[in-house]
């Protein structure tokens, strides 16, 4: 397992791009069909590979089209609740909340 916690965003997106590459070799798919199937252009298929910067419908659209949707559960994993804090809570909370600062008066 790499850890990425000091990586830059542009590294990141390299990394990402290398793995997909890796996973469309893997399955022996050449670009210009992954892109077909994906419902993208290849140029965006190579942007995403190589890291040059690509929209998250991009790449979805890629893992869906190589039969990899579980890699948005590895992206963003669902949520799971604490049992103790069910306890504490009668309902889960539904938005972060600011604090509210110290109300000005009026003179």
């Amino acid at each position: 397992m790499h850890d990425f916690t000091f990586k830059t965003p542009e590294e990141l997106q390299t990394a990402l791009g290398e793995r997909l590459r890796r996973l469309r070799l893997s399955r022996n798919i050449d670009q210009r069909t992954l892109a077909e199937k994906a419902g993208i252009s290849e140029k965006a298929l190579r942007n995403l590979e190589t890291g040059r910067g690509s929209t998250v419908e991009t790449l979805l659209r890629t893992l869906k089209a190589l039969d990899h949707l579980q890699g948005i559960e590895m992206l963003a994993p669902e949520v799971t609740v604490n049992p103790i804090a069910l306890l504490h809570t009668l309902k889960p909370p539904q938005r972060v909340r600011r604090p509210r600062g110290p109300r000005k008066r009026a003179l």
